[in-house]
């Protein structure tokens, strides 16, 4: 492994350890430690969405000719962007709200590319030995459906303001009536097509 390798390496994993650590003494602090939050994540088109996009991921997996994507990385990877997207992407906007602090975005930063790279990255260097030729191209790739699906995942509808971001409303995870998907589709279809290019992009 080349030099830049394992700086990159060192530098991205003491990051991450970073995080963690600040993630544990401020455990009881975060929005997605609330139960409120995993409520939030449970309405039935979250999860039926979530199941179709990962299960579409593992199944052409083995089909893309891209040797460094198997079922393994397909499973866990969607499983990282579903469960922390949708509260990376609304952190990062609320502490453009003043609303988060800078270390909290630095969490949820680590988060991001933890799930859509590094953890990537981390799975191949224990698979092959050797440290992913595709690791700048899949940040890009990856980074694209992660914000698609941080998105998506956040869309709700209200009945005073319309199809909205959950993260925009000063309660975010604050219990709401549950959204149909039927109000949403239109607002969610350019992020599911936006996902399926860059899921298409693999198989090209």
């Amino acid at each position: 492994m080349s030099d830049f390798f394992v700086h990159y390496l060192l530098a991205w994993s003491a990051a991450c350890l970073l995080a963690l650590g600040i993630f544990i003494v401020r455990f009881k602090t975060w929005d997605i430690t609330q139960r409120r939050y995993w409520q939030f994540m449970a309405q039935p088109w979250k999860i039926v969405t979530f199941s179709i996009a990962a299960g579409g991921l593992m199944v052409i997996a083995p089909y893309t000719g891209d040797m460094t994507w198997d079922y393994y990385d397909a499973a866990f990877m969607s499983a990282l962007t579903f469960t922390t997207a949708p509260w990376a992407v609304g952190v990062l906007y609320k502490a453009t709200q003043r609303q988060r602090s800078l270390l909290a975005v630095y969490v949820a930063l680590c988060a991001w590319m933890f799930s859509a790279s590094w953890s990537y990255d981390l799975y191949l260097l224990l698979r092959d030995g050797a440290y992913p030729a595709t690791w700048d191209v899949n940040i890009a790739a990856s980074s694209v459906l992660y914000l698609a699906a941080g998105l998506l995942w956040n869309l709700e509808y209200d009945k005073d303001k319309g199809v909205v971001f959950a993260f925009m409303r000063q309660n975010w995870f604050a219990p709401q009536a549950k959204t149909g998907f039927a109000k949403i589709f239109l607002y969610a279809l350019p992020f599911m097509l936006i996902a399926s290019v860059a899921i298409l992009s693999f198989v090209w």
